[in-house]
């Protein structure tokens, strides 16, 4: 409880506790170079660890940690600096890219829904899913329009962008995806941002292609699964 108290004297703790657990996680991946060593992934836990054995609670922590929230928008916009310097790539592919888009978020939707039905899942706890593939702030929009569960959604979002740069790298590789245009849609309209991320790091053109999936699947799905969902 003492230590609780003193770190919410600290503005900026839970900021800083971030940038360092995620330094430690790019240090790890950067010398052992495996794929599951995801400096996101290792932060996270590193974050987790730390608060539990010294019994921080979480809202102490995102006092500091929500700091970081309001870089997010000037990093999404960055995103827009790979498509611009890939434009007449985009143009030249522009119809299989939105092909490509629009058919993986319906084979998103049809998974779900089938997964559901096998486990005889709830509604809500589908509604809360269906939009994880997509940006917190827009999938958050989504589930409360749909009456999901925020918290779930949250979940479903974090584990979607993780498992995505963490393993997508691999399955592609396994299934003979070797197209950068390819790679890139894949990890933007499956894991978003923190698959973009990892995009970044395959190539100019996989990071363009990615940014690109980011934006319209985020569109797609708000369009797309409040639809599905009126007929479930």
């Amino acid at each position: 409880m003492r230590i609780n108290e003193l770190v919410a004297d600290s503005v900026f703790f839970g900021m800083i506790l971030s940038l360092a657990a995620y330094k430690v996680g790019f240090e790890i991946q950067k010398k052992y170079k495996k794929v599951f060593l995801n400096p996101l992934l290792i932060s996270i836990v590193i974050i987790i660890g730390i608060l539990t054995t010294a019994g921080i609670d979480y809202e102490t922590y995102q006092q500091g940690a929500k700091y970081l929230s309001y870089f997010l928008t000037p990093v999404t916009v960055c995103l827009a600096v790979p498509l611009y310097k890939q434009l007449q790539v985009l143009k030249e592919n522009v119809v299989a890219v939105m092909i490509s888009i629009f058919l993986g978020c319906l084979a998103h939707a049809g998974i779900l829904i089938a997964i559901a039905a096998l486990f005889h899942m709830e509604n809500q706890l589908l509604f809360s899913l269906m939009p994880k593939s997509i940006t917190t702030a827009i999938a958050l929009g989504v589930t409360n329009e749909l009456g999901g569960i925020q918290g779930v959604t949250v979940i479903g979002v974090m584990i979607a962008g993780i498992s995505g740069a963490v393993v997508g790298p691999s399955i592609l590789k396994a299934v003979g995806v070797k197209e950068p245009i390819a790679q890139g849609l894949a990890l933007g309209s499956a894991s978003h941002a923190i698959g973009t991320s990892k995009a970044v790091e395959l190539g100019e053109i996989q990071a363009a292609m990615s940014s690109l999936a980011i934006v319209v699947t985020g569109i797609l799905t708000v369009v797309i699964v409040p639809w599905i969902a009126s007929f479930i």
